[in-house]
């Protein structure tokens, strides 16, 4: 299969159970993207620079700031930020328990099509999140350290 037939989520698809319209739930409380507070890379923690050392978790307590990127594994494997959680978009809503719903959750895609719709599931389940302006293509534009998957030079297109 060639990758314009591939599985996955891509921009302007939804995630499953997040209402098309607000008015599909009454009473509930439906976020748009206009209430998803937007961050520019370079405001981002610094933490997300380095890769969590080895044992990190033991003791350490729940991280106060979760860096999440939806891209699917193929854009993953070309460079990604090194602290960040990997869950491709459509499996967001299967693996919530990976997310602490005390820490922020910041929402990286490619350039921030997938990030939004993400993020305003994430908002409508109760965590605290943001979307990363741009992308990884301006996490990578303002020269935050990337590692990829193999021995190529990690690089976002």
């Amino acid at each position: 299969m060639d990758g314009r037939n591939k599985p996955g989520v891509h921009p302007g698809d939804r995630l499953p159970g997040l209402p098309a319209d607000p008015g599909d739930v009454a009473g509930s409380s439906i976020v748009t993207s206009s209430e998803i507070p937007s961050v520019p890379v370079q405001d981002l923690p610094a933490e997300f620079d380095a890769a969590p050392s080895a044992g990190a978790g033991s003791g350490a307590g729940a991280p106060s700031a979760i860096l999440l990127d939806v891209r699917e594994d193929d854009e993953w494997q070309l460079g990604h930020a090194p602290a960040a959680l990997h869950i491709p978009m459509i499996d967001v809503p299967a693996r919530l328990d990976e997310l602490d719903y005390d820490a922020d959750i910041y929402v990286v895609c490619r350039q921030g099509g997938r990030s939004i719709e993400v993020a305003k599931y994430l908002a409508y389940v109760g965590f605290e999140v943001y979307q990363v302006v741009g992308g990884m293509v301006a996490w990578q534009q303002a020269g935050r350290p990337l590692i990829g998957g193999d021995s190529t030079e990690a690089k976002i297109y």
